[in-house]
């Protein structure tokens, strides 16, 4: 048999073949994949001049000879009968060799397949359809008529979680997955949230009980009881806000701090205000800010983290018999919203100094005599809430799979918040599995669809998942795409991702237009550096957050915004349609199918290609401005308070894991370059390497229960290297709550998470940089 395949690799030279492998090193930035043609150099060779059927009749010349040669004694018949079968038997072999290798591969026909078509070739179980072909069979599934309809039918006034509207909004996207053949399941969590008194009102009281005020705006997870203290004026309650407060010399503990709404989330104003020991928060939304109606009421949650604050680390699922327990996060001083009107009043009657110049407006910043009562009683409220799935299977990794999520439930009519979000999630559930049934797209990884609920009260649905799946997920979905709030305008546009997918972001800018006639987003909006125009942070409140910072999986979130200002509707009972009309110019569908195609084209991306579109380099620039920073401070620390960091500490050890982590990716980009991409088994095996960088970039010194946010590089808490920095600028200026120790215990895990990561990316045991 040996022989046999010897034989017909003289014949063959080669068996040509196609494939696709996008250039890492020339695509830092983005740029389209690559296709390399690899054919035969003998493909003007006809099979049959030296094919199966010389060999054939070569075989049949020899019998004469052979008889002849043993003549014809019966011995010599019974030789010449063995051999004759033995030849037909040989022959048989190679003929059946031959024509199963061709079936195998017919492109070695020339007569058959010109050289300009090769057939598209690929070992595995899913064929390759050409990129090109793959986006223009999507962008045909996605039409404005269809989000019309979808609209209508995910419209709800009424669908806060765990109500039985957000029940009926699950079973109606169940009943979708299910039409479109996907694999459906659903997911149970018992949480704790805040509602509004069930009778009675929250209260808020200026100076006499004649200028009571009963807000019905809503912050869950707020502190319970009644505080009386000064009102101060504390502009958006940002750190910078209350710095300048402070060193204006006013006093801040007690104070009940007026604030606006925007720029950062309610928990962090509230978290601010905390550290600053006030006693409460009352935040507005500001007419001269956003022109909100003077009525217009808040919600929201000031929980400083995401998912049940009762449950913090691990699921809320009811066999889950741990003792009480409180996440770090919750809040221990009251907050509630008011209107705009309720403030106005307010600050119209205040005194003191004059609000700073950098703030604008005509109102002072508040006295110590005036004295406001705020008076909260939310009711603190188990609910059962569902998470519904489905998924689309991939046909070669379909244990690796990409996760696209939308919340589902919202305060009020949610139109912008959530409706718009799931009704995007649908159409692409739709789109994709129609490609896959009639079109013939295989994806080669999986897509689990997923809509959550209780996102309002802070991720809840989506992160309670999260903690109950983390050892599972950790190793197998290698990505999440937001779909919450997609849709906030049409004039500007926004992205906030894990740098290892910014490259597939900068292409995917440039193959999909934009919804006011550009040729391409990144025309549009991009502008000559897309990181300084599109790019934005991935902050806590996002509901991609907890994917990247607790799970350590590589997302992303974007919107489309109104352009210079923001969408102001979203937490209010004013996020209708009609509002979002206003700021869309009337085409809420047209941009929705544009914000399809973004989040498609990166989805699709991610389950086509045989390696995913990440680039472990883009890490090391933030990596790098971290530790040059750090390295600086410890100096600094080192000549003004030697006492507190000896000279025997060095940053160096620190340095040398960054370098590690730079030479171990672009050791990755070799590998990529190098790989066969026919090779499944090499291919699975890069792309777990790629999928490690994420994870391993979570510290695994700090409890998730603690310490839930673990990325050492875009999480929060003293083990991240932005707290290093931070740390060190305290010492430097002997600030009292500064610790020496903890910076240094701090600094040594950091640098071996880092390290960590390094080796993990390098692959092999043996490709392991040990300069640590």
């Amino acid at each position: 048999m040996d022989q046999a395949r010897s034989t017909i690799s003289k014949i063959f030279n080669g068996e040509p073949h196609s494939y696709t492998r996008f250039n890492l090193t020339q695509n830092m930035e983005g740029d389209n994949s690559q296709v390399e043609m690899k054919l035969s150099s003998d493909m003007d060779e006809e099979v049959g001049g030296n094919g199966v059927g010389d060999h054939l009749n070569h075989s049949s010349n020899r019998k004469p000879h052979v008889a002849q040669k043993l003549g014809r004694t019966p011995k010599n018949l019974c030789f010449l009968a063995a051999a004759t079968l033995l030849i037909f038997i040989i022959g048989y072999l190679i003929g059946y060799l031959v024509h199963r290798k061709s079936d195998l591969a017919p492109s070695c026909a020339a007569s058959v397949l010109p050289l300009e078509e090769p057939v598209p070739h690929e070992t595995g179980a899913a064929p390759l359809m050409d990129w090109d072909d793959v986006k223009k069979l999507f962008a045909q599934k996605l039409t404005v008529a269809n989000f019309e309809s979808v609209f209508s039918e995910f419209s709800s006034d009424e669908h806060r979680a765990g109500s039985p509207g957000d029940d009926a909004l699950g079973n109606k996207v169940l009943k979708k997955f299910k039409e479109y053949g996907m694999n459906t399941w659903t997911d149970e969590h018992f949480v704790k949230v805040q509602d509004p008194p069930a009778s009675g009102s929250n209260r808020v009281v200026f100076k006499n009980g004649s200028n009571a005020e009963y807000p019905k705006g809503l912050l869950s997870y707020s502190a319970i009881g009644t505080v009386t203290g000064a009102v101060l004026y504390a502009g958006y309650g940002q750190e910078s806000d209350l710095m300048l407060l402070r060193d204006r010399n006013i006093n801040l503990s007690g104070r009940v701090m007026l604030v606006k709404a925007g720029k950062i989330s309610f928990a962090e104003k509230v978290a601010n205000a905390a550290k600053m020991n006030a006693s409460a928060v009352l935040i507005y939304p500001d007419p001269a800010d956003d022109a909100f109606e003077e009525d217009t009421e808040l919600y929201g949650h000031v929980h400083m983290g995401s998912g049940d604050p009762y449950t913090p680390g691990f699921p809320s699922f009811n066999y889950t018999q741990f003792p009480p327990v409180q996440s770090s996060g919750l809040p221990k001083i009251l907050a509630q919203t008011i209107t705009a009107g309720m403030a106005t009043k307010i600050l119209r009657e205040l005194g003191g100094q004059n609000v700073p110049q950098a703030w604008g407006g005509i109102y002072k910043l508040g006295e110590e005599k005036d004295l406001i009562t705020v008076d909260v009683n939310n009711v603190l409220t188990e609910k059962k809430i569902h998470n519904v799935f489905g998924v689309i299977k991939g046909f070669v990794d379909t244990d690796r799979y990409l996760v696209i999520g939308a919340q589902r439930d919202a305060w009020g009519p949610g139109f912008a918040s959530s409706t718009v979000g799931t009704s995007v999630l649908v159409e692409l559930a739709r789109s994709i599995s129609d490609m896959v049934k009639n079109d013939g797209f295989k994806p080669r990884r999986s897509i689990v669809f997923a809509s959550w609920s209780a996102g309002e009260y802070g991720s809840v649905g989506a992160t309670e998942w999260l903690e109950g799946y983390l050892s599972s997920l950790s190793m197998k979905a290698f990505t999440y795409i937001n779909l919450d709030g997609v849709v906030a305008g049409r004039n500007g546009f926004k992205v906030a991702a894990s740098p290892l997918l910014y490259s597939l972001i900068k292409s995917s800018l440039k193959e999909v237009r934009s919804p006011n006639k550009a040729p391409s987003l990144s025309s549009e909006f991009a502008g000559g550096n897309w990181e300084t125009n599109v790019l934005e942070p991935l902050k806590l409140d996002n509901a991609a957050y907890p994917f990247l910072a607790f799970s350590g999986i590589p997302s992303v979130s974007f919107r489309f915004t109104p352009g210079k200002s923001e969408y102001l509707y979203f937490g209010t009972m004013r996020d209708t349609r009609q509002k979002l009309n206003g700021v869309t110019s009337n085409s809420v569908p047209q941009v929705a199918v544009i914000a399809s195609q973004f989040a498609g084209h990166m989805a699709l991306r991610l389950v086509h290609d045989h390696l995913l579109r990440m680039d472990p380099t883009r890490y090391y620039d933030i990596l790098r401005t971290h530790v040059g920073q750090i390295n600086t401070k410890v100096k600094a620390v080192q000549r003004v308070q030697p006492q507190l960091l000896p000279k025997s500490l060095t940053v160096q050890w620190l340095i040398s894991a960054s370098g590690s982590y730079n030479r171990a990716s672009r050791s990755l980009l070799a590998d990529v370059q190098n790989s066969d991409l026919d090779n499944i088994e090499m291919c699975r095996i890069i792309n777990d390497r790629i999928m490690s960088v994420e994870r391993n970039f979570l510290s695994p010194f700090v409890s998730p229960r603690e310490s839930p946010f673990r990325h050492i590089l875009l999480g929060s808490g003293s083990h991240t290297l932005q707290a290093l920095s931070n740390h060190l600028e305290a010492l430097r200026t002997t600030n009292p709550e500064a610790d020496a120790d903890l910076f240094r215990n701090q600094f040594a895990l950091a640098t071996w998470t880092l390290q960590g990561c390094a080796n993990s990316l390098a692959g092999d045991i043996w490709s392991l940089d040990n300069e640590i």
